[in-house]
């Protein structure tokens, strides 16, 4: 057996017999999974070439350190040039791929998938939420979007974007020959027995066609209400709001701020299995255990409002519409509301209050409106400061302003320096904002009555917290920046040193 990683133990060897190179153990060591071949402790001897110590490793433990242990070598531009000079026939050597296949297997596949793999891999131990592929003049930049910021990470010959682009639509089961029209599809892949979904979407340019691959990590994605980052006072109200038997709960908010992940876990704090809970999604992220999940297809003409009118006669208790995005999905969700039942969405809007000034521009009228919404979330993420380097200082005038504090009460705040750890930009990992309006009794009454976004705010607001209050919580304790919370949480007339 040829040596073919850093740890001499080819992936597919390790996970079949139930061995593994423990790399953070002194003297050399290898963790033995219960029930493993003993036999392949000889193989394991004769490549070693050197004395070892064993360490019994419950199944599951043996998994989580096979994950950590393997994975490829990243490859810099000058290989990947260098994996074009074998001349190979990229289609012949994909016809016999699986629908889901492991990216840690397969030692002998061609350079131009093993680049493939290794921007993957590289991508999820990152923590990358996007990989980012732009053909231009002279090169090919590939970008990931790390804690919301994209970062670029290879920066080949373009002579690379045909073969690596075409690898992608046949992987994902996209039409190669077709170059002049966008296309979306998917990818199915393990990484070390963990499940990986890649969206894939490709758009036509001037110097050929970008690739954009969304990476949906379920464990990642899956994690309690608890877990979001809500303060405890938010976190009781929002659980107030799930636990009403009907009416509509919105999450509002940009692209990339979460919204999709609050909803997973709200469904998962709702499904006690007693309930039919259905979901109508564009596309269906992340597969959820025990709820009807559609996918829609506008091609068919299943879209949002149509899909959503004919699940009613299946039953649902509980019912998740991906996005409203005009009046027709809007009315048949508040209207499904009204025969006492609970509907979650999400909606494009820069504030809780603005979604009900969006709902009215649609055309959904007022007494609707009052009648039928319980909360609205709206949510941020801002990036966390490394820990390893981030950098006190005392705060100057105009800042304790922002942050309404007196001058004699200076606190220290922190901000990004950057490091080895953080990638030198100064931030690892995101932290979640939070601004929830309950609809209760006064708001129904505004609501009905036609009061405008700062009217409502005003009321709803008067003892809880708005987004850039919320968030400086995180600035005064030093997990991240205020510079970080004003970017993120930046309003109309802010410029003028108001909140």
């Amino acid at each position: 057996m040829e040596p073919s990683t850093p740890h001499r133990l080819s992936y597919a060897f390790a996970k079949e017999k139930g061995l593994v190179v423990m790399t953070d153990r002194e003297p050399l060591t290898v963790g033995v999974r219960t029930g493993a071949d003993p036999y392949g402790l000889v193989e394991v001897r004769r490549v070693m070439g050197q004395p070892f110590a064993l360490e019994p490793l419950e199944p599951t433990v043996f998994e989580r350190h096979l994950s950590e242990t393997y994975g490829r070598n990243d490859l810099d531009g000058e290989e990947a040039e260098a994996a074009l000079g074998l001349e190979s026939d990229l289609e012949s050597l994909v016809d016999g791929i699986p629908q889901a296949a492991d990216l840690l297997d397969g030692d002998d596949d061609a350079p131009i998938i093993r680049l493939i793999n290794g921007l993957i891999y590289e991508a999820v131990k990152r923590k990358a939420s996007d990989i980012h592929i732009d053909p231009f003049e002279e090169k090919l930049s590939i970008r990931y979007r790390i804690d919301g910021s994209l970062q670029e990470v290879l920066t080949p010959s373009r002579r690379l974007a045909s073969p690596l682009v075409s690898r992608i639509k046949v992987m994902s089961r996209l039409d190669i020959a077709e170059k002049r029209m966008p296309q979306d599809g998917r990818i199915s892949l393990t990484l070390g027995g963990r499940s990986l979904d890649v969206r894939v979407a490709t758009l036509p340019t001037r110097y050929g066609e970008r690739v954009a691959l969304r990476i949906l990590d379920t464990r990642n994605a899956l994690i309690g209400l608890d877990q979001l980052g809500m303060d405890e006072a938010t976190l009781g109200r929002f659980r107030s709001a799930l636990s009403q038997p009907n009416g509509v709960i919105l999450v509002t908010g940009p692209t990339g701020s979460g919204k999709t992940t609050t909803l997973y876990s709200a469904l998962s704090l709702l499904n006690t299995g007693s309930v039919n809970i259905m979901t109508l999604e564009d596309p269906v992220e992340y597969g959820l255990e025990g709820i009807s999940q559609t996918p829609m297809d506008h091609k068919v003409g299943l879209n949002f409002a149509a899909t959503l009118r004919s699940i009613l006669r299946n039953d649902p208790n509980i019912v998740m519409v991906g996005e409203i995005r005009d009046v027709e999905t809007a009315e048949v969700a508040l209207e499904f509301a009204l025969t006492g039942r609970l509907a979650l969405s999400t909606i494009h809007t820069n504030s809780s209050a603005g979604a009900i000034t969006r709902l009215r521009d649609m055309g959904v009228e007022s007494f609707l409106l009052a009648s039928t919404l319980r909360g609205i979330l709206a949510q941020r993420l801002v990036r966390r400061l490394c820990p390893s380097c981030r950098e006190p200082y005392q705060p100057s005038p105009d800042e304790l302003q922002l942050m309404e504090m007196a001058s004699e009460d200076v606190p220290t705040l922190y901000r990004p320096k950057g490091c080895l750890a953080c990638g030198n930009t100064g931030f690892d990992g995101r932290l979640g904002v939070y601004e929830l309006l309950t609809v209760d009794s006064d708001i129904r009454k505004l609501i009905h009555s036609g009061a405008n976004e700062g009217e409502i705010e005003q009321v709803a607001f008067r003892d809880h917290d708005m987004l850039f209050q919320n968030g400086l919580r995180y600035v005064l304790s030093g997990e991240t920046s205020l510079e970080e919370v004003l970017h993120v949480c930046r309003r109309e007339g802010w410029a003028d040193g108001g909140v």
